[in-house]
């Protein structure tokens, strides 16, 4: 990671964040969700689902794989860009930290195409996907920690307080 990336966390709601690109924890459909996926479409507008429509009819005919990362325009969101990347689903089975890892990757990396120096980030699969929160928050901070990238500031935005103390456990 360039030494100069910060990382912030904030309590709030990740569609209200002033950022050059916001994180969509997606589904691999492109076309909408629950959480953060159905906020970020719902605040963006229409715009968003139709970059998304467009690249389901192009590259993504079969979805999003998990682990990587496409970016749309943000619409109406305070942010230029959203990078969707699509999260694991959680495992008791199965070791899946890689994906998870990748997300975060695969978004830095997109935002870097971009040209984008300041990128809010859920805390990806840890709702509907079932991810244990402790678990995820370490995931994604080691994951940004050891990435090369030129954004500037991550910033993590957590829904709740528990999701919160879980990740300044993790940046302390």
């Amino acid at each position: 990671m360039a030494h100069s990336t910060k990382i912030t966390l904030v309590l709030g709601d990740i569609t209200e964040q002033h950022v050059d690109a916001i994180v969509n924890a997606a589904n691999s459909s492109l076309l909408g969700g629950g959480g953060v996926d159905g906020a970020i479409h719902r605040r963006g507008g229409p715009e968003i689902l139709a970059e998304c429509r467009a690249l389901r009819a192009g590259h993504y005919g079969g979805g999003l794989p998990t682990g990587h990362a496409v970016a749309t325009t943000a619409g109406r969101l305070p942010a230029r860009w959203v990078v969707h990347t699509v999260g694991p689903v959680w495992s008791r089975d199965e070791d899946r930290s890689e994906l998870l890892a990748s997300c975060y990757h695969e978004s830095l990396r997109v935002a870097d195409e971009l040209g984008a120096r300041t990128v809010a980030f859920p805390a990806i699969s840890t709702g509907a996907y079932g991810w244990p929160i402790g678990d995820a928050a370490r995931i994604a901070v080691e994951a940004v920690r050891g990435a090369e990238t030129a954004v500037e500031e991550v910033r993590f935005v957590l829904f709740d307080e528990s999701a919160y103390e879980a990740f300044a456990q993790q940046i302390s």
